[in-house]
């Protein structure tokens, strides 16, 4: 595909370099040059200098011919002006765009071909919010990911030495937790990718990947570790749209303190945020993290603009007694050196943006991606069509599709039903299949997998 990316900020240099990896066209168009210097040193792609809601910037990006347009600037109103003219002039099929600004996103009705024409709006605050969310309402959950509009999640837990079934084969599971109907996919043991059996044995220290319905992901949980006590106390560094946003989804059924070095933003935000207790002060102040009990909270969440200052707190933190300590880690490189040896989950956000591109990239009916594992790994929502003549997959038992390797397939949504599959599974027209793809350069194996087959009807 052809593909032009507004911006070359830290969504944009994200979602940049995913697609390149998967041997797209890709023109970045930046008004800052030396920015777009350093994107073409790192990446095989295109770029332009300019506005990127200028016709005449547009053009000389190659907007014609253009299948896709993603605008991901720091200004939503660039961002709308683009994808307009992207429509009007240049007939771009497909348009992204990250609007922030709530009172854009609160009128729906503005994002269609006869107003400004938005075919998907992205907002990042709002995923990392949601993300962070689901972490906190499962302990010790490390990914919460949601499916055919909620009625599945597949979830990554730690197995630790004292739950249930370590040391224990994965077929015992149904007499460990009886009446709870759950999948698991994947396990990742020391870096390397394992697709399990029913002979497959839990490990201390196995990243484990489960399918389950939202209400028996506790119950799964409590196989690969000891039970802990429901998440009541939060505190949250940083008082920013993500860090007020967080506090407020939360502030019904958690207590909730937020520290917010600036003075100014620390009242605004004590006017808007009710039940929550919010401190001006330095997370990193190690006096008052004591002062406000960090030996006693459940979950430490570190969401400044400020990588660097979210790593130091959390870890601080995590010594002072915070049970489970997170970062919003932008830089990539810092993730792999501090998760799970210095603090608990680093959340980038990028990777939790990233599935909303991707989704409308793929050349088969995939409704939804998930990236796991930095975006080494993803987790697919694909659509089943055809017929057992036109299609590699309906009307065939798991065990006789031919799936890449290390991909497996966790569910099947039906309807309102949710069904784990098993190797003598059929899959019908219309499933909604979650699998979940360990090595990213079989994502399009897969895709090809869930094509129906055209030419079966005389088309090509």
């Amino acid at each position: 595909m052809k593909i032009i990316v507004l911006g070359a900020g830290q969504v944009g240099t994200s979602v940049a370099a995913n697609l390149c990896n998967e041997s797209n066209d890709i023109t970045v168009v930046d008004s800052d040059q030396s920015i777009l210097n350093n994107l073409q040193d790192r990446f095989d792609l295109r770029t332009v200098n300019g506005i990127g809601s200028s016709p005449n910037t547009l053009e000389q990006a190659g907007a014609s011919e253009a299948d896709m347009i993603i605008a991901v600037t720091q200004s939503d109103e660039v961002n709308m002006v683009a994808c307009q003219v992207a429509y009007t002039i240049f007939n771009i099929p497909t348009k992204i765009a990250r609007i922030r600004n709530s009172s854009y996103q609160k009128h729906k009705e503005l994002f269609h071909s006869k107003s400004i024409p938005i075919d998907v709006l992205i907002n990042p605050e709002d995923e990392v919010t949601d993300y962070t969310k689901k972490i906190i309402e499962f302990p010790g959950a490390m990914q919460v990911l949601d499916f055919a509009g909620g009625k599945v999640r597949l979830v990554t837990a730690k197995a630790f030495y004292g739950g249930p079934l370590v040391g224990h084969k994965l077929r015992e599971i149904p007499e460990q937790i009886p009446g709870i109907d759950t999948r698991i996919t994947t396990i990742f043991r020391r870096q390397e990718s394992i697709i399990p059996n029913g002979d497959t044995i839990i490990e201390s220290g196995d990243e484990v990947l489960f399918i389950a319905a939202p209400h028996h992901i506790n119950a799964v949980m409590s196989e690969f570790h000891k039970v802990d006590r429901p998440n009541r106390r939060v505190i949250i560094a940083g008082g920013g749209n993500i860090g007020t946003r967080l506090a407020a989804a939360l502030n019904k059924n958690y207590l909730v303190k937020v520290i917010e070095s600036n003075e100014q933003r620390a009242r605004k935000i004590s006017e808007e945020l009710e039940n929550c207790y919010v401190l001006h002060g330095d997370a990193t102040d190690e006096d008052l993290l004591n002062q406000e009990n960090i030996d006693d909270t459940d979950v430490f969440c570190a969401l400044t603009n400020a990588d660097e200052a979210n790593i130091i707190s959390s870890m601080l933190a995590k010594r002072l007694g915070a049970k489970t300590a997170m970062a919003l880690i932008n830089r990539a490189a810092y993730v792999d050196l501090v998760q799970h040896d210095l603090i608990d989950i680093a959340i980038s956000p990028q990777q939790t943006t990233i599935g909303s591109v991707l989704a409308h990239i793929r050349e088969a009916d995939i409704v939804k991606v998930h990236s796991l594992r930095r975006g080494a790994a993803e987790a697919i929502e694909a659509i089943a069509h055809g017929d057992s003549n036109s299609s590699n997959v309906v009307g065939k038992r798991i065990d006789e599709i031919k799936l890449p390797p290390g991909t497996a397939i966790g569910a099947i949504v039906r309807g309102s039903d949710v069904t784990m599959v098993h190797h003598d599974t059929i899959i019908k027209p219309e499933d909604h299949v979650i699998l979940v793809v360990t090595n990213k350069k079989y994502v399009k194996h897969v895709e090809k997998l869930f094509q129906v087959n055209t030419r079966i009807f005389g088309i090509g």
